[in-house]
């Protein structure tokens, strides 16, 4: 098993099967079962920010933590405005929780032919925490008009059903 700064590499990129969470809760380690759900960079600074006593076990191999302390997790984090919202005028329903994609549950050639299609620049040999952090990263600023997008899935739905032919993708206006 390969190991870079405490991550799995592309090698140790199955779930938590048979694994306990790698975490230490309270100065406890984890016991539980360890589910598909992993710590990652960004989690660790969510947790940090939020002064969860939560640590990673280095002793661990794996990034893999229990479904508890994933719910755990998810029920602290901060509800973030959407950006480039047209109808955004700062009233409470504009506050909606974002979700966010977890790529590091995504295998590691969907993450580089990610990588390959938008040409994102990084170096050779990445592991696969390294290569998530790059797609998300580059995921989170790809600019979208969600009204624009909205009403164009609207309008291909009802017209041409699945048939997302290049001719119908054409005559549509952007």
């Amino acid at each position: 098993m390969n190991l870079s700064n405490g991550f799995s590499t592309e090698d140790d990129s199955r779930g938590g099967h048979d694994q306990i969470c790698c975490l230490i809760d309270n100065n406890e380690r984890c016991t539980r079962q360890a589910g598909n759900a992993s710590y990652s960079k960004r989690i660790q600074k969510t947790v940090q920010q939020r002064k969860l006593k939560l640590i990673r076990d280095d002793s661990v191999s794996h990034i893999y933590i229990c479904d508890t302390h994933k719910n755990m997790i998810q029920s602290v984090r901060s509800k973030r405005k959407r950006k480039d919202s047209e109808d955004d005028r700062g009233s409470p329903e504009a506050e909606e929780d974002v979700p966010d994609i977890d790529f590091f549950q995504m295998p590691v050639n969907t993450l580089r032919r990610y990588k390959r299609h938008y040409k994102i620049p990084t170096r050779q040999g990445l592991n696969k925490a390294q290569l998530a952090d790059a797609v998300a990263k580059h995921f989170k600023n790809i600019p979208v008009v969600e009204k624009e997008a909205l009403t164009f899935f609207i309008y291909m739905a009802k017209n041409y059903k699945s048939r997302l032919d290049q001719k119908y993708i054409d005559t549509v206006p952007c």
